[in-house]
């Protein structure tokens, strides 16, 4: 069964043709920067890779230069869409109201929109990957993977928030997010390390960035909440920020509310700080000396450290922690930034280890160090074929 994988983020297109149950790769690629005059397209198949700088404005034009590429007589892969038997969506906010891999359904399709508003730069996204899929693969079957259903082991006392109850009984709760990515990577970790028993922190950093408590294989707290707004810094979120602000700026500097919203979902994190998004470009910025920059890489690993401390509290001890996502897997620096002076946890990492390049799971620790740090390259991707694939063979 081919299954095609696709992962909008808030400003990118990941995907994947895989041959499940084999789970062998036919092809992948990347869409960056959508929204952006110079979004990147990077495609690879067993004998080609494609690399290009185009205008892609949307989500949907992202999808249909995919599905293009998929096509195109040069490098393709498939000789019409229906040798595509099913599409794998992520879905970043599934609410209350999806535990478990799903099959779409017009009342699925309604309550992925239903909760857009709780996640504005993704499900919206999520959905126009649905609606675009259902367009070009017509004969296929569109499975949804929600991003909060690896969250749902969460204690009450961690998900509930310190409002009144009614609300509570509304649905107002953490969710938590990245739950696909933070499944792998810390399944991956227990493999690893050989443990039954195991507390481990997954830290997801890419422009949307979060971290999980993991004890024995299940997500016990997590950075996002309610949307994935808060916790850590992010490329144009704010994370964490005192929501007294938010009425400040209403009540006393004339903002209205949506204003707020687009302020501290589109034009704050790492954007707000340095005027860049991407943090390669934050990183080069920092090396010329540039002081904005510097002091955002700080702010952004001074945020991770505090909660690894609130979760080596909340876990009653540490076994591992584990870097993953675009940032996580090649940024060098964010990762000895947040390692440094953390040797009172038994954190220690060695600086030469820290600057390989591989792309498979690797310690980055010293032989001494008390905990492991691992790097795992997420997937995501192939997490979503196996979930459909049970789905629609069980």
């Amino acid at each position: 069964m081919n299954i095609l994988i696709i992962n909008s983020g808030s400003s990118s297109i990941k995907f994947q043709l895989i041959e499940m149950p084999s789970e062998v790769l036919i092809c992948s690629g990347i869409v960056e920067r959508i929204g952006h005059k110079d979004a990147f397209i990077n495609y690879k198949t067993n004998s080609a890779t494609l690399q290009q700088i185009d205008t892609i404005k949307t989500h949907s034009e992202g999808l249909q230069k995919i599905v293009e590429l998929l096509l195109d007589p040069e490098n393709a892969v498939i000789k019409n869409t229906n040798e595509v038997e099913a599409v794998g969506h992520r879905v970043v906010h599934g609410g209350s109201s999806f535990s478990n891999t799903t099959l779409i359904t017009a009342e699925v399709k309604q309550e992925i929109q239903k909760y857009a508003p709780l996640a504005p730069l993704h499900n919206p996204g999520n959905l126009e990957g649905i609606l675009v899929a259902e367009e070009f693969f017509p004969l296929a079957k569109q499975v949804a993977v929600f991003d909060t259903a690896f969250h749902y082991t969460i204690p009450e006392k961690a998900k509930k928030y310190a409002i009144p109850n009614t609300l509570y009984e509304e649905g107002v709760q953490v969710y938590g997010f990245h739950g696909t990515s933070h499944k792998y990577v810390s399944e991956k970790a227990i493999e690893y390390l050989g443990l039954t028993l195991s507390k481990i922190i997954s830290i997801h950093l890419g422009n949307g960035c979060s971290m999980t408590a993991v004890v024995d294989g299940k997500s016990i707290d997590h950075s996002l909440g309610f949307t994935p707004s808060n916790g850590l810094i992010m490329g144009s979120r704010s994370g964490d920020i005192d929501h007294g602000i938010i009425f400040y700026l209403v009540n006393n500097l004339g903002y209205t509310v949506d204003e707020v919203k687009y302020l501290l979902t589109n034009k704050s994190g790492m954007l707000g700080l340095t005027g860049h998004i991407d943090l390669r470009d934050i990183e080069a910025e920092a090396e010329r000396g540039n002081s904005a920059c510097k002091l955002a890489l700080e702010m952004n690993a001074y945020r991770i450290k505090k909660y690894i401390g609130a979760y080596v509290a909340a876990m009653e001890g540490l076994d591992a922690i584990v870097f993953t996502a675009g940032v996580g897997e090649n940024s060098s620096m964010i990762r000895k930034l947040v390692c440094s002076a953390m040797d009172y946890f038994g954190i220690d990492l060695d600086e030469i280890k820290n600057e390989s390049k591989t792309k498979h799971l690797r310690e980055i620790n010293t032989t001494t160090s008390k905990v492991k740090i691992l790097v795992i390259p997420t997937n995501e991707e192939l997490e979503i074929a196996k979930q459909a694939y049970h789905l629609l063979n069980t």
